[in-house]
């Protein structure tokens, strides 16, 4: 994996995980489905000005995601995967390095490119044009389907619809998010607050609001549901910082706010940095479970 300029990525030690089960079949939540349906930007174009952002600066997945999925899900190098909204193929990597053949399925075409770049040097990944409502897979096909940092773009129905067309029996849903810690350091509690005040549209497309434990317990049901978490930190320089920040699409990119925003971040870094230095904590959270057709 090439190295991440301006960045230090540190998985922590401590790993916990709980398990929870879904009670009954009921339909997702028609908050979240028009919530998730009715972005303000199409959401397969959102990331196409921000690539080189996202690649440099987005914390890249732990190898301690392959081991909790070797002994939740049974993982095994044989299994084949398609990693939907593979973007830039950070989880695919490590999948890769796990020795498993991954399909990529993405629409963006700037983000399609750049994973092909990124995992060129690997000769057992695809990637394919599609989306998590239409992956263009065959029936019964793969092992896993997964979605890294993706699902609360993807219009749920119809994703878990077509997630259990391309499982086969047996075969594990994942979704994966890193959650940004918010509120545990005075920095973290400070960078929530700037990121609301230059944001565009963050409380409309932030994972944290779009995919609730709710309707992915409800994805998931009538099966079990198990959520497996981890703790992470993206230690920061002020490059690092900018870039990370500019990586998210509810950060504007151009403008009188983007100029605001870009003059107070200096001040904003100097006011929170130790060691020319920030840390951004995560918890990285996995959902895993089967899909009835």
């Amino acid at each position: 994996m090439p190295p991440l300029r301006g960045s230090k990525w540190r998985p922590a030690i401590s790993v916990s995980r709980s398990v929870l089960s879904a009670k009954c079949p009921v339909p997702l939540p028609t908050y979240i489905i028009f919530a998730m349906a009715n972005l303000t930007r199409d959401p397969h174009a959102r990331f196409s000005d921000r690539v080189e952002d996202y690649v440099k600066y987005r914390p890249h997945y732990s190898h301690d995601v392959v081991h909790a999925l070797r002994e939740a899900c049974d993982l095994k190098p044989q299994h084949l995967i398609a990693d939907v909204g593979c973007g830039t193929g950070m989880l695919a990597e490590r999948l890769l390095e796990n020795g498993n053949t991954v399909i990529g399925v993405e629409p963006n075409a700037e983000m399609r490119l750049a994973g092909e770049q990124y995992l060129s040097g690997w000769a057992n990944f695809r990637m394919v044009k599609g989306s998590a409502e239409a992956t263009t897979l065959p029936s019964t096909s793969v092992d896993f389907v997964m979605a890294g940092q993706a699902f609360h773009w993807f219009r749920p129905a119809e994703t878990r619809t077509e997630f259990a067309r391309i499982l086969k029996p047996g075969g594990w849903a994942v979704l994966v998010w890193h959650d940004r810690n918010i509120d545990s350091t005075p920095f973290l509690r400070a960078y929530e607050d700037f990121v609301r005040r230059y944001s565009t549209d963050y409380e409309n497309v932030t994972h944290k609001y779009l995919a609730s434990y709710d309707a992915l317990e409800q994805f998931f049901a009538p099966n079990e549901m198990q959520l497996i978490r981890q703790h992470n930190r993206q230690r920061l320089d002020f490059d690092g910082l900018r870039g990370r920040l500019l990586s998210s699409s509810y950060i504007p990119k151009a403008g009188e706010q983007h100029e605001a925003m870009m003059e107070e971040l200096p001040q904003f870094f100097a006011a929170h940095a130790a060691d020319d230095h920030v840390t951004l904590e995560y918890d990285t959270k996995i959902y895993c479970g089967h899909l009835d057709r």
